[in-house]
């Protein structure tokens, strides 16, 4: 049995006032097919690109709406310990999920929501798949401290600092990596950009087109904020809000 690595990307959750709703948006933008998850009195519904499982959606009317990212780690109860010790909270203490492994959901020191998930008996699945269209392909933090908040990802997850591209006056975005590999980017939230006014994660998934995936948010209810824009490595990507005013991001060929 493969063991999971700690922090992998593992898992994307969409909190939103109509679950079913906002499975027919993403449904229309990402090709996603979308089951029931059957848990009595909860409406959490599964997302899945190709073969692969890549994301939860659940109503939360009294909740905000926003994407949450989940990272694998070894020892559910010892990571979040270790993330409290290191400034950051608890939001909901480890609890079980039957037949997936055990999660809590987290924020770092500086405010920023993410879940950590002990696999149950897998490597963490296939939800972050970079190449695969519908999959989880790159992660943004917006925080208000890179410095001490890539610091403090370096020590629960072992992810290591990457290149850094100069965003402008006083502004720096800072790539880290995992496994030797680049799977997200870091920089100073800056007044005015999307986003609820605090520290965040922004997940992007993979797309075989921007442009046309950009004309199915518009058919369904949603917005573009940004792009299409061109990055390093020759892949465009875009910003989006969905209708329930969810942020999300694309990438991938123009």
């Amino acid at each position: 049995m493969a063991k999971p690595r700690k922090g992998k990307p593992c898992w994307y959750e969409l909190s939103a006032p109509d679950a079913r709703a906002a499975a027919g948006f993403y449904g229309h933008v990402m090709g996603w097919k979308v089951q029931d998850a059957g848990m009595p009195g909860f409406d959490y519904l599964l997302a899945k690109a190709g073969d692969n499982m890549v994301a939860g959606m659940m109503s939360a009317p009294d909740m905000p709406t926003f994407w949450m990212i989940y990272f694998s780690v070894l020892d559910c109860d010892k990571a979040a310990k270790a993330i409290a010790k290191a400034g950051g909270n608890i939001h909901r203490e480890p609890t079980d999920i039957p037949g997936t492994g055990r999660f809590a959901i987290v924020t770092d020191p500086q405010g920023a929501v993410f879940g950590i998930l002990a696999p149950a008996d897998s490597d963490a699945g296939e939800a972050f798949k970079p190449m695969a269209a519908g999959h989880g392909r790159w992660h943004e933090l917006m925080t208000s401290d890179p410095e001490d908040a890539l610091a403090f990802y370096s020590k629960q997850f072992g992810w290591k600092a990457g290149d850094a591209m100069p965003m402008g006056p006083g502004m720096t975005y800072q790539m880290f990596r995992h496994a030797k590999t680049d799977i997200g980017g870091m920089m100073k939230q800056m007044p005015g950009m999307p986003g609820p006014g605090t520290p965040f994660w922004l997940p992007y998934f993979s797309t075989d087109g921007v442009e046309a995936a950009m004309v199915r948010i518009a058919e369904a209810g949603g917005r573009t904020l940004h792009g299409p824009q061109e990055v390093p490595g020759g892949v465009f990507i875009a910003v989006n809000r969905d209708p329930a005013g969810a942020l999300f991001a694309l990438v991938g060929p123009k």
